[in-house]
């Protein structure tokens, strides 16, 4: 039988102390939710967070110019460059 869209299968264990289990039912209480709940939750958030800290570029407005100036008017390429693609014509083409 197909399992449904969004059906919770897998599972996370986590190990901690008595103390850090209490914060956490706790806190859970105040958001009137699971502990497994609000972990996930809370975890998720964070985990998101870093994704976009890691793979998001935010540019000032005078970086964005420059960034976009040098896409819409790339400079010719020196010498080095020709070289560099020569070789890679060579070695891939």
């Amino acid at each position: 039988m197909p399992r449904a869209a969004g059906t919770k299968d897998d599972r996370l264990q986590v190990r901690l102390d008595a103390a850090s289990k209490s914060v956490l039912q706790r806190a859970a209480s105040y958001r009137h939710k699971t502990v497994s709940q609000f972990v996930l939750a809370t975890a998720m958030e964070e985990a998101e967070k870093v994704i976009r800290e890691s793979e998001v570029v935010t540019l000032s407005s005078p970086d964005w110019t420059l960034f976009y100036e040098a896409l819409t008017n790339p400079p010719a390429p020196n010498t080095a460059l020709r070289k560099a693609f020569a070789t890679y014509q060579k070695t891939n083409g």
